[in-house]
């Protein structure tokens, strides 16, 4: 398993020292980029999807509780670093994965990381069998996470779904569902079923499309009446359906 991770700390040479130590000894470890402080930190978690931050507690400007404070619904792990110890107590309260000491102990840093990949190990296990469809007992329902658990919907109620960054929108007949997951997501789990993706930013249920219109890539309009797009490169994934 590969972990996408980014490093959040002002000092050069500590960021540099911890780059050196997980490029030679955590092979698992992708890093993404790093960041100085918390708004650098802020727009490369927005612009990415990181599995792990490497994290720094204290930063000009604020510190890394400030930073976790506006990023309420993160689906990454934490590891702190740090030369202070009083922040153990807070770093658990914000549900970190790992503490770590500075000067960073090479032995720890590679426990942290494989104690990270069995955090989301079991995460992808719970995953598959609650996101995505239930083959079987529950046929042709998916769930939905939400805050307080999650929804469970039929799958033939979806008409589309659009990527919306590291989100996607799911379009029902009459209402927008907003979840917390990528489109490639939704694909893959929903690739049991007749949904065809047509564009970058669109998945269609085939079963919802009443029309299509020749071009390049041409267009599809649903049962709503909604107009999708669709690319040169997708047009005969979903001709192929009719």
């Amino acid at each position: 398993m590969k972990l996408n991770a980014i490093i959040v700390e002002d000092e050069a040479n500590s960021r540099e020292i911890l780059r050196n130590y997980i490029v030679k000894y955590c092979r698992e470890v992708n890093l993404m980029g790093e960041a100085s402080s918390i708004n650098e930190a802020l727009q490369l978690i927005q612009e990415n999807e990181p599995d792990l931050l490497f994290l720094d507690v204290e930063m000009p400007f604020g510190n890394a509780f400030d930073l976790l404070d506006q990023l309420p619904d993160r689906s990454f792990q934490t590891v702190f670093v740090t030369a202070y110890d009083q922040y153990a107590k807070d770093a658990l309260n914000n549900h970190a994965a790992y503490y770590l000491m500075k000067p960073i102990n090479i032995d720890e840093l590679v426990r942290a990381v494989e104690y990270v990949i069995e955090i989301k190990q079991k995460e992808d296990i719970l995953e598959d069998r609650v996101l995505r469809p239930k083959l079987g007992q529950v046929l042709g329902k998916i769930t939905l996470p939400q805050q307080d658990g999650f929804q469970v919907l039929n799958v033939s109620e979806i008409l589309y779904c659009k990527a919306d960054d590291n989100y996607t929108e799911i379009y029902l007949i009459n209402k927008k569902i907003l979840v917390s997951k990528t489109l490639k997501y939704f694909e893959e789990a929903l690739s049991g079923f007749a949904f065809a993706r047509i564009h970058k930013s669109y998945l269609v249920n085939v079963n919802e499309v009443v029309k299509y219109r020749k071009g390049k890539g041409g267009s599809v309009i649903v049962s709503n009446g909604k107009e999708l797009l669709v690319s040169a490169s997708r047009k005969k994934e979903l001709l192929a359906y009719f």
